[in-house]
């Protein structure tokens, strides 16, 4: 009988996620792993079969895990969907420019291999849709509840969102301002076809 595991593998994922996110898959080495995780290189390829195949499980926590915060964030009840979008939009302003969250893995792990890689693409083309979707049904809310226009295009709308806050990760990362991300955001607001007055 094998001895049994003395860690979780949800923790070393997240562990090696975090690496892959900070140097890219192509900077990351298995050195970079092991430090990361705190598991021997054995131990690792033992365990998941390779950084690859590493890499590939944290790409699919990340985005599950951006996936489900986006559908809990604009999940909230308690304010109308358009002050959800616009609260959304204003946190990520703020979370990106504090020199702490440069943007999730599947952003980066997209610019870095989509088109080289299909298991990458595939990925992050699903989490791209999934996004949309919570985008969409929060737009929908807003139509529904008179905020905007019945007529508009919840799912073009939808996009621009994905589009927008993908984007700005990519400029959160590259040192762009709070202030600056914050104009976007705001912005951003008031181009849709509101119904009555924007949020403040």
């Amino acid at each position: 009988m094998g001895r049994p595991r003395k860690f979780l593998e949800t923790d070393v994922v997240h562990s090696a996620g975090k690496a892959f996110s900070d140097h890219g898959y192509g900077g990351t080495t298995l050195e970079d792993l092991v430090g990361a995780t705190g598991l021997g290189k054995q131990s690792l390829y033992n365990a998941f079969g390779g950084k690859r195949e590493l890499f590939l499980r944290a790409l699919s926590s990340d985005t599950a895990d951006a996936v489900a915060a986006l559908d809990e964030e604009l999940g909230d009840s308690t304010a109308t969907p358009l002050e959800r979008i616009r609260g959304h939009l204003i946190k990520l302003a703020i979370t990106l420019s504090d020199g702490g969250d440069k943007g999730v893995l599947f952003t980066k792990a997209t610019v870095e291999l989509a088109g080289r890689d299909a298991d990458v693409t595939q990925t992050a083309l699903q989490g791209f849709r999934d996004l949309e979707g919570i985008y969409r049904q929060c737009i929908i809310d807003a139509q529904d509840g008179g905020e905007v226009d019945e007529a508009a295009d919840a799912t073009a709308l939808a996009s621009f969102f994905v589009a927008l806050t993908r984007g700005m990760e990519v400029l959160g990362g590259a040192g762009v301002s709070r202030t600056e991300l914050t104009a976007v955001a705001l912005t951003s607001i008031k181009v849709l076809p509101v119904l009555g007055e924007v949020p403040a």
